[in-house]
């Protein structure tokens, strides 16, 4: 008998809540063991059909690669809250900016798994809730954004009769209890000093950051030129905060052990190892660098091979599949 790995349930939670967070960070790395081909060429048709939609599902996931930004976010973060531990003034903070498509999310959270992951070692056995992820809510309001941190608790007040002030109280005290000490916000670029609403969100991150014992950590689109630091307010976010910024990667070794460690990661029959290493330069021309672009390429090829009986990337394949606007654009030079 022969046992055929399952896709999992799509239950998953969104990250912005405590438990889909913990289920994030909880989550094994993606894995498919494959089948020697002569028994999977024997399976059943049904059998073969769940067999290939289970790997078509690891192919949505496969691995998050640690470029040397995610790197880099990893080290300065931690320096980060290891100076931070015992501040009582002001405490510092990161950015993470850059373009879209460059991994500024995805490495924020990979800085907070590897975070939880440290303090659960450090404190085994205690409920505590080290990490908050909240998003920036685009066009909103003090009490939206203190509205994000309540919702990832899982707090009922949200639609309560109670103002921002109560909910920011209630979020600091049930944080400072949990003992947190690594707030990630994401979407930054969202916040726009230029108004009214925006300049009153800034005024409450500011009250987070000094309530709660804990290092903030924002990523945004091109946060330098987004208006965030303009004006007084943008200035005291720049005067705490240190900046790292992402964006598309030069056609060098990194390049080329990115397109290395994905090729590595398909789960494919006829695809010969190193056949996609040597596209490294029409990999990186396609997608302009843009990490987020290539993991798509690459990812959604796999599963038309693995749908269309192809069962290996080729250019011929790749070159039929539609990518971002801004990498289509860069890459034809329009």
């Amino acid at each position: 008998m022969v046992l055929i790995p399952e896709a999992d349930l799509d239950d998953r939670e969104p990250t912005l809540t405590l438990t889909g967070w913990r289920k994030f960070v909880e989550a094994p790395p993606a894995s498919f063991t494959m089948l020697p081909r002569t028994p999977w060429q024997r399976l059943p048709e049904l059998a073969r059909a769940a067999y290939d939609e289970a790997r078509i599902d690891y192919h949505s996931k496969m691995v998050v690669v640690a470029t040397s930004t995610v790197q880099q976010v990893a080290k300065q973060g931690r320096l980060l809250t290891l100076l931070n531990r015992n501040e009582t003034g002001a405490r510092r903070g990161m950015i993470i900016s850059g373009p879209q498509t460059t991994g500024k999310t995805t490495t924020l959270k990979e800085l907070g798994r590897t975070h939880e992951i440290r303090t659960r070692a450090r404190y085994p056995g205690q409920d505590r809730i080290p990490i908050v992820y909240a998003t920036t809510p685009p066009m909103g309001s003090a009490k939206q954004l203190t509205a994000e941190f309540a919702r990832f608790l899982g707090l009922p007040i949200l639609k309560s009769r109670y103002n921002t002030t109560e909910i920011s109280n209630a979020v600091c005290r049930v944080l400072i209890e949990a003992r947190v000490d690594l707030v990630l916000v994401d979407e930054i670029h969202n916040l726009n000093l230029a108004t009214a609403a925006g300049a009153d969100m800034s005024d409450h991150l500011k009250y987070f950051t000094e309530h709660l014992p804990a290092t903030f950590v924002y990523a945004g689109i091109n946060v330098d030129t987004s208006g965030l630091f303009n004006g007084l307010r943008g200035k005291q976010i720049a005067g705490r905060c240190i900046m790292i910024n992402t964006g598309a990667f030069p056609r060098t070794a990194e390049w080329n052990r990115l397109v290395a460690t994905m090729e590595g990661a398909l789960r494919l029959y006829d695809h010969q190892l190193g056949a996609l290493s040597d596209l490294a330069e029409y990999l990186h021309e396609r997608t302009g660098g843009m990490i987020g672009s290539l993991s798509h390429l690459i990812r959604a090829g796999a599963q038309i091979a693995i749908l269309d009986g192809i069962e290996k990337l080729t250019r011929t394949l790749l070159d039929q599949i539609p990518l971002d606007h801004v990498a289509e654009t860069g890459a034809t030079g329009r």
